[in-house]
Parts: C-alpha cells; sequence; structure tokens
C-alpha cells in the first residue's frame, strides 16, 4: 500500500506560540489512522495545519500528500488535491445553501460544470442515506442547524466530494446515541463507497466501532508519544491518558 500522507518533524503554532513540537506521522491509501490525547494536546491544531488554516504558522518540518510537498499551501490548493477536514465546531454561513456550497466545491474539484439534475438526484440519495430532512438542502449553510445537523451536513459533504483523506475532528463530539449511530453509518459508506483514508481526531471512540483501525497514535503536548493497533484505544478507554502524561 503507497503512502499517502507524510509528515517529517512538523512544528507549528500560533502568535508566536509553538504548539506542535516535531510531529511524524505517515498514513497510507486507505488506511485508517486515529489520533487520540488529553485536551490541548494539539489535536485539532495538527488537523488544521495539514488543511493550511492560515491562521497556524509552520515554523518546522514539512508535510507531503500523495507524493507532492503541501507545506505552506494555501486551503483550497489543497483540497483540490484531495484533503478533507471536518471541524469539530462548523461554522456558519449565511448567503449560501447547503445545496449550492457543495455544488461549488464539486466543481471547483473537478474544473467542470455539473448537471443540476444529477447532482440533485445524487445529493437527495445521500441525504437519505443520512437521514436528512430534504429541506436542509435549500437552508443556508448550517444556519438554524442543531449540533447534530450540522455534523450530518459535513457527513453529506464527505460523502459528496469523495476525497482521497478525510480528517475529522471530533466529528462525534457533543452528539447523542442516535444521531453518532448515523454520522458512524455515513463515515462507513465513505469507507466503502470510497474507500479513502481517515485520520479521526477524537476523544471518544464510538465513532470507530464500525472500523478497521490500522494505527493509534497518541498526541501528548504536541508530541507523538505513542503508536499502536486497536489495542492502545482500548488501553485508553480502560486506563486513560496517565500513563503517557509521565512518559
Amino acid at each position: 500500500m503507497s503512502e499517502l500522507l507524510n509528515i517529517k518533524g512538523l512544528k507549528a503554532g500560533i502568535e508566536e506560540k509553538e504548539i506542535l513540537h516535531g510531529v511524524d506521522l505517515n498514513v497510507g491509501e486507505g488506511e485508517v489512522h486515529v489520533i487520540m490525547g488529553p485536551n490541548g494536546a494539539g489535536k485539532s491544531t495538527l488537523g488544521s495545519v495539514i488543511i493550511g488554516d492560515p491562521g497556524y504558522e509552520i515554523t518546522g518540518g514539512s508535510i507531503s500528500f500523495d507524493g507532492e510537498d503541501i507545506t505552506g499551501e494555501d486551503t483550497d490548493k489543497i483540497v483540490k488535491k484531495g484533503l478533507f477536514l471536518t471541524f469539530q465546531n462548523p461554522i456558519e454561513i449565511s448567503g449560501i445553501t447547503l445545496s449550492n456550497f457543495i455544488k461549488t466545491a464539486l466543481e471547483l474539484h473537478t474544473g467542470e460544470r455539473i448537471k443540476l439534475w444529477d447532482f440533485k438526484k445524487k445529493l437527495k440519495e445521500t441525504m437519505e442515506v443520512l437521514q436528512m430532512d430534504p429541506s436542509y438542502a435549500d437552508r443556508d449553510l448550517n444556519v438554524g442547524f442543531s449540533g447534530g445537523e450540522k455534523k450530518k451536513a459535513e457527513i453529506l459533504q464527505l460523502l459528496m466530494l469523495r476525497p482521497k483523506l478525510a480528517i475529522l475532528d471530533e466529528t462525534d463530539s457533543g452528539l447523542d446515541v442516535d444521531a453518532v449511530h448515523v454520522v458512524s453509518k455515513g463515515v462507513e459508506e465513505y469507507k466503502k463507497q470510497v474507500g479513502g483514508a481517515l485520520l479521526i481526531i477524537t476523544h471518544s471512540t464510538r465513532i470507530l466501532e464500525a472500523l478497521k483501525v490500522d494505527r493509534t497514535h497518541v498526541l501528548v503536548d504536541g508530541r507523538i508519544v505513542a503508536e499502536g493497533d486497536a489495542g492502545l484505544i482500548e488501553e485508553i478507554n480502560r486506563d486513560g491518558f496517565e500513563r503517557f502524561l509521565t512518559a
């Protein structure tokens, strides 16, 4: 299996405060990797830096994706290469509907105009998989959406855009049991339909239950301090992060 994401010695921060202190991470095509760690460890920062968030500054190391150096690239260029990020707290965007947002993103990604009928048919089918009210397609993006609907809207984008690698940042955070089930089903569908790679940033493991985890990474204070298979997740669920904090 060929390498898709390669991060070497990544150092990054915000406003002269270094948050990531030399992260090394490799993800192969189609693999499922999990990033776990206590609050403030730098997990969300890592996802944001990979996707090219301009609010963070890379001060060392490199990020390669699909054989190309994307260190410091603009987010739109990174996304076009096949990267996708869900947010822990999805933002509201007035003036653009969920449907138009996804259609525009697809056309930017492919560089081609998409037939409206074909797009609406696929969107409707995908919303049904996620048990989303079809009226949400014509509502402004995330405006007035519940927490669960915002997360479903992000998984809807994932299924429509079909990226090579999806970074899921606390996608199951704050959701009730039913919403977690639906969102997890959407992630499972992504694996079945696209076979893409996943980098899942999480405190919980509910979203992982239907997935085969290839590698688990423990991030503490901006450094990956331990790695292992799915058994490491079970250990953390049982014993917490204490042994990693004192490592």
